[in-house]
């Protein structure tokens, strides 16, 4: 299951709260938000009076509403359950999965940024095609599309598609969407050194403690490739954490290389900073 679908169950019927209006937001986005507020209440019956071809031009208002419902705490799988059944209840399921399709670039960019608000896990597949568009625009879309919906099966489209994604958007990418399994697997085995920069950045993005150790090994071991050794300074940097502090003054004293030892040193100087600032 996809890690956005987790729930623990117990919550049958899910919790509302009204999200804030942003100014110049359009009309369709706040009707959305109406209706789909009623449907994660618990409200069967209600449908979404507005054709596609209105939902796909307001792409950013739309998605963001979706986006905004299912970040809420609280809400897991029914949540995701209760706002597929309202797209199709709506007539929009299959006619936003048809307009990943379209001939027109800015259609498809369109049907793919709602597509991955909503979680329609069902489009991954052709969202994934996307990838390879011939628009930039689209592709965009795509990377942040698959970064919304994350698992294994997202993750999966992404690395095989790494060569072609800028790499700071590869990183966010995966420090969204993968899992803490699917981190872990890709720093033991990477299918390529872009890849592996891209994770060990992600696990910085993600200020994830548990990988200070890992990381810590990355940056030491000088069989790994220089750029993926950076990473892990820099990585180490970002998370902050005080018992990466010595490793990484150990090796801006003693590697042998100095792009590494001058990264390590700025990172070891970041880290003490921010350990220093962080509040006690």
């Amino acid at each position: 299951m996809d890690p956005s679908l987790r729930s623990n169950g117990s919550n049958t019927r899910l919790p509302t709260q009204p999200s804030v209006r942003t100014a110049g937001r359009s009309r369709l986005a706040g009707r959305v938000e109406r209706v789909l507020n009623s449907a994660l209440a618990g409200e069967r019956a209600a449908v979404l009076n507005a054709a596609s071809a209105e939902l796909l031009a307001d792409p950013v208002g739309v998605a963001a509403v979706f986006e905004s419902a299912l970040d809420r705490p609280g809400v897991g799988v029914l949540g995701h359950f209760m706002t597929h059944e309202l797209l199709r209840r709506s007539g929009l399921h299959d006619d936003l999965l048809n307009a990943l399709a379209s001939p027109h670039p800015a259609t498809r960019a369109a049907a793919a940024r709602i597509c991955g608000a909503a979680r329609l896990s069902e489009s991954i597949v052709w969202i994934a095609d996307l990838l390879q568009d011939a628009s930039p625009t689209v592709r965009d879309a795509a990377v942040r599309s698959l970064s919304r919906l994350g698992g294994r099966r997202a993750v999966e489209q992404v690395i095989a598609s790494a060569d072609g994604i800028p790499l700071y958007r590869l990183a966010i990418t995966l420090s969204r969407a993968a899992s803490d399994v699917d981190i872990e697997a890709l720093m033991r085995q990477p299918a390529s050194e872009r890849a592996a920069v891209a994770t060990v950045l992600a696990c910085g993005l993600r200020r994830d403690a548990l990988r200070v150790s890992p990381l810590l090994g990355i940056a030491h071991d000088r069989r790994w490739p220089m750029p993926v050794r950076l990473a892990a300074c820099k990585a180490l940097a970002m998370i902050g954490d005080r018992s990466a502090a010595d490793g990484l003054h150990r090796l801006a004293e003693a590697d042998p290389d100095e792009t590494v030892k001058k990264t390590a040193d700025r990172a070891y100087r970041r880290l003490l900073r921010r350990a220093v600032s962080r509040p006690r």
